[in-house]
């Protein structure tokens, strides 16, 4: 039995695009779009983004920071001691601020900071406040203020446009079938469809082919053992 010889890859780093011309833009989440690209005339100082991972908030999130000039803060790693230079600056991106449980008390104060400063911030988090399970209140109750924009899981559309786009990303030619078969079976997720894309691409390398089918399908069947 003989056996395809499988070439070393270098896995060199593959860093996706966050630019304006490369967010896919579906019936989804063109309000969310629509919104982010509204600044600076919100109808508040302060904007919440909030979706599943891998819906394209850290997407939109750095379209809205590179046009309004903002610092990003990742909530999580806010500290007291940090807020006076961080309210300095002319915008706020506060990534992830669900997850900031060990620094309401921080997250609390640079919002009230924010909003004495004349601050425009946008907040991405993956589910509204209400959800987050604070114990600070008035945290609760400032966050609450905040309009919201909503970004579902990607729709099937939206998959096989980014499942096309990423494999030109790689300069990978694959049969529109492929993306078909790869859209229905995938979990509806960015960061999956770059996952795929990425060990497809190794695959391919190693074997010196085409991607195909039987790969995608191995793959898949992989992911659903594993999960």
């Amino acid at each position: 039995m003989t056996t395809t010889p499988r070439q070393l890859v270098l896995d060199w780093p593959h860093t996706p695009s966050y630019a304006r011309e490369d967010f896919l833009e579906t019936p989804g989440n063109a309000a969310a779009l629509t919104a982010i690209l509204a600044w600076p005339n919100w109808p508040a100082r302060t904007l919440m983004l909030v979706g599943p991972s891998g819906a394209g908030k850290s997407h939109l999130a750095t379209i809205w920071a590179r046009q309004a000039g903002a610092r990003v803060v990742d909530a999580a790693a806010l500290t007291r001691d940090a807020l006076p230079e961080i309210a300095e600056a002319r915008a706020l991106l506060i990534e992830d601020a669900d997850r900031a449980a060990a620094e309401e008390a921080a997250l609390f104060h640079l919002l009230n900071l924010a909003r004495e400063r004349g601050v425009d911030a946008l907040i991405t988090a993956r589910a509204p406040p209400d959800a987050w399970g604070l114990k600070t209140a008035d945290l609760l109750s400032r966050l609450r203020l905040a309009p919201i924009v909503a970004l579902g899981a990607p729709d099937r559309e939206l998959t096989q446009a980014v499942l096309v786009k990423l494999f030109n990303d790689r300069q990978l030619a694959v049969d529109p079938a492929l993306i078909g078969y790869v859209a229905l079976r995938i979990e509806r997720s960015l960061d999956a469809a770059r996952a795929l894309v990425a060990a497809l691409d190794r695959e391919a390398l190693a074997r010196g082919g085409p991607v195909t089918r039987a790969m995608a399908a191995r793959l898949l069947r992989d992911d659903e053992q594993t999960g």
